[in-house]
């Protein structure tokens, strides 16, 4: 990330809503990885263009695409399919994506 795009890293700066923001802050994300900010800011995928990332497990995938998906959700009022890989992810997304 860019020093002067250094304010990327805050999820505040996402446009996301206060109680999704609080929400995130009680679980302890305040703010991204570099890697994670750097995703969001690739060509038009915040306008819906695709995006391919890799990553370790446990290393964050989950938070780019939950950004992506809560900003365009909130944006187009269109639903949104978020597929996951086992039901214990799925069920603990769930509860706090509601």
């Amino acid at each position: 990330v860019p020093e002067d795009q250094a304010d990327k890293l805050l999820l505040a700066s996402w446009g996301l809503p206060k109680a999704v923001l609080e929400k995130y802050h009680s679980l302890g994300v305040v703010q991204m990885f570099e890697w994670q900010a750097e995703c969001l800011m690739l060509g038009q995928v915040l306008e819906g263009k695709n995006l391919v990332y890799a990553a370790p497990t446990s290393a964050g995938k989950t938070l780019v695409a939950e950004l992506l998906i809560l900003k365009r959700v909130l944006e187009t009022r269109k639903k949104a399919l978020l597929i996951l890989p086992f039901v214990s992810v799925a069920k603990e997304k769930k509860s706090y994506l509601q």
